[in-house]
């Protein structure tokens, strides 16, 4: 099967490439005048990586920056010694960044190129469901600090995404389970289809090679590459559309639980019990049907997510949801549907509603 290509419109275009041993695109998407390439990578995809490091030492000056899996890189620590080792490389403007790994590794990547020099190409090659379709597409980029997640960071779009799917065969079962939670929040804000393949399909039949994962893939990437084109810096939409703040659907309860978890908890599940979280509180307040909320209960949990929560009180992740970034002030705001697909912004709900709506996924006072 052919690759495909998604351009991402915008000051600063470039391509979206899914599809199978993608790596001889690697020249391509760096451009001409490169001559050294950092390859910041999970220290465990220390052998998944190597073909991709030996396609570039072909071409490039190649030196390599292992950095910690997981949330454990989004540190400033980590930050800074990316840093110190391109300083001491030498690294210019005109030479580049690749990321390989998951959301964490493309976001900490991401800020390294967006803050070194003020800005150096980056393309970013994501390794796992929940990178292809979140974190490696939009510019955003950012690490995390004591007082939340993501707090820190610049918006710094990528040269081109390859998104392949090749690297999925050696991912773990659950992370590829946790990645369909970021699948289906799109199929809930702007593409209904993704939740008729989702309901339709054996989600254990769901593999690198199946056609209909791939499917998933280009629908949500191309969710992801509408938006943003659309609002880049998320400054907001035309005719009552959240913009890019659409994105963060289910995440402001999502981010609480994994401040609460200290990130123990894989983000697609997270966001998968907040999205559910947040349409019962468009029910309670009035935006959403009952029948697209148990949608969201039965879709969620046929891909095998989580769609309950009771580890934490109310109070708790209440005062954590106060920090998410689409606060203003002292006010909550909600991403909140009131049908498929057509998402609007919830200001200031009740804290009835608030805390109704987590007793409705199980959750304690």
């Amino acid at each position: 099967m052919r690759d495909t290509v998604m351009r991402v419109a915008g000051a600063s275009p470039y391509d979206v490439v899914v599809g199978h041993d993608l790596s001889e695109r690697l020249p391509q998407m760096l451009g001409v005048g490169v001559q050294r390439v950092a390859v910041v990578f999970s220290d465990e995809l220390a052998e998944l990586v190597r073909p991709v490091l030996d396609s570039l030492a072909a071409a490039y000056d190649v030196m390599v920056l292992p950095i910690p899996d997981g949330e454990r890189a989004k540190k400033a620590a980590v930050a800074v010694s990316c840093w110190e080792a391109l300083g001491e490389a030498g690294f210019t403007r005109s030479d580049a960044v690749v990321t390989f790994g998951g959301g964490a590794t493309t976001d900490v990547g991401g800020f390294v190129a967006a803050t070194w020099l003020r800005g150096v190409k980056v393309v970013h090659v994501p390794t796992t469901l929940l990178g292809m379709v979140d974190a490696a597409v939009g510019g955003k980029t950012g690490i995390n600090t004591r007082r939340g997640k993501n707090l820190v960071g610049a918006f710094h779009e990528p040269a081109g995404v390859l998104c392949d799917l090749s690297t999925l065969r050696s991912l773990p079962r659950n992370e590829l389970v946790s990645g369909l939670g970021e699948v289906v929040k799109c199929g809930f804000i702007a593409d209904p289809a993704i939740l008729s393949l989702v309901e339709g399909n054996d989600p254990s039949t769901l593999n690198a090679d199946s056609p209909v994962l791939r499917e998933l893939v280009e629908r949500a990437v191309r969710v992801k590459v509408d938006v943003v084109a659309a609002d880049l810096k998320e400054t907001g939409g035309a005719d009552g559309h959240p913009g890019r703040e659409v994105l963060n659907y289910g995440h402001t309860m999502a981010h609480a639980i994994e401040r609460t978890e200290n990130y123990r908890i894989r983000h697609g599940e997270a966001v998968s019990i907040g999205c559910v979280y947040v349409a019962e509180l468009a029910s309670r307040a009035g935006t959403l049907s009952a029948d697209i909320v148990q949608r969201h209960h039965d879709t969620f949990a046929r891909a095998g997510l989580p769609t309950t929560y009771a580890k934490a009180s109310f109070d708790d992740l209440h005062r954590l949801m106060k920090v998410d970034k689409k606060s203003r002030g002292s006010q909550l705001r909600f991403v909140v549907l009131s049908d498929l697909a057509v998402p609007t912004v919830l200001a200031g709900p009740s804290e009835v509603d608030l805390r109704d709506a987590y007793a409705a996924i199980g959750g304690r006072g």
